[in-house]
Parts: C-alpha cells; sequence; structure tokens
C-alpha cells in the first residue's frame, strides 16, 4: 500500500496559499486542515485565547487521518521553525511522506490590495490587516521548500504551477501526486 503524503502550506495572509491548497484538496481527494477554522471553533465553542492549540489539535487531526492512509493538505501560515518541524514530526509517526509548500506574493502592492480587499470566508474570523501581516514574524525557509509565488499570475496559472512541481516532486518520492 502506497504511503500518504502530508502536503504542508506556509505563508503570510493574503498570499494565496489556502486558494491552492484548498484547490489541491478538491482535486486529489485530499483531507484538508485549515488551522484559521480551526482555531476560531476554538475561540468560538470554548471561549478560549488561542496561541499553539489550533496547530496541536490539527497536528493530531492530520495524524489519525494519515494512519487511515489517506493524504492531508495542511493549510497554515506555518511561520516559524518550530511549527515546521512539528508538522514534519507528524509525518514520521505516520510513517508518510511530507512536502513543504511556501506561497509567497512577491509583489508588496499586489500583496496589500489583496489582504486589503479579503473578506473572511471563516465564520468570525477576523482578518490581520496589511500592518499585521507585514509585522507577522515569519522565519526565511532554510532549505527542501517548493516555492509559488502568484504575484502577477492568475489562481489557474499558479495552480498549474503547483501541480506540475508537486508532480515532478512525488515522482522522485513516491511515484504519483494523487
Amino acid at each position: 500500500m502506497k504511503r500518504p503524503i502530508l502536503y504542508i502550506f506556509s505563508g503570510l495572509p493574503g498570499s494565496g496559499k489556502s486558494t491552492l491548497a484548498q484547490r489541491l484538496a478538491a482535486e486529489t481527494g485530499a483531507v484538508y486542515l485549515r488551522i484559521d477554522t480551526i482555531e476560531q471553533g476554538v475561540r468560538d465553542l470554548c471561549h478560549y485565547n488561542v496561541e499553539g492549540e489550533g496547530y496541536r489539535l490539527a497536528y493530531r487531526i492530520a495524524a489519525d487521518n494519515l494512519q487511515l492512509r489517506l493524504n492531508v493538505i495542511a493549510d497554515s501560515c506555518n511561520p516559524i521553525e518550530l511549527t515546521r518541524q512539528e508538522w514534519h514530526e507528524v509525518a514520521i509517526e505516520s510513517d508518510t511522506e511530507c512536502v513543504d509548500i511556501e506561497v509567497v506574493c512577491s509583489d508588496p502592492v499586489e500583496h496589500r490590495t489583496r489582504v486589503e480587499q479579503r473578506i473572511s470566508d471563516v465564520k468570525g474570523l477576523v482578518l490581520p490587516s496589511w500592518t499585521q501581516v507585514t509585522a507577522r514574524e515569519y522565519h526565511p525557509w532554510k532549505s527542501g521548500v517548493i516555492t509559488i509565488d502568484t504575484a502577477h499570475k492568475s489562481i489557474d496559472d499558479s495552480y498549474n504551477e503547483l501541480w506540475q512541481t508537486l508532480t515532478d516532486w512525488c515522482s522522485q518520492h513516491t511515484g504519483s501526486v494523487s
């Protein structure tokens, strides 16, 4: 039986990461885990000030699905080395492959416009301002990440680039994207 894949999406708000992650989930049938949804659910249902709990819940849900041999797409800012390592630990403990995907928008004017014009699709979630996005702690990747730059590209063009890059990655690591 083929090993499942944990697709770990990362990137600042407004980069296009959720759009690409959701499309990949829809096209592959992978389980989709969005940290924004999990954290907002904890806030709404438990009246709790969420910090790292959303990630820790997502790790457990991801592990459950990977153990069922299902591919999982993790959608989060994943801004620091700690969360990146913890996602990798989920893959290792689940005996699965994992691939890091960073989505960026390299044009600050376009990125700002996206951030300022976004409408939340998670009920109750207050989206960050441009000032909050640019002030967010976000560590540069050291290595081993697929980077998709969505600046000046359509969603289709960005997704096609992602798909081709993942196809190439998977042919080297697993044999198929599935």
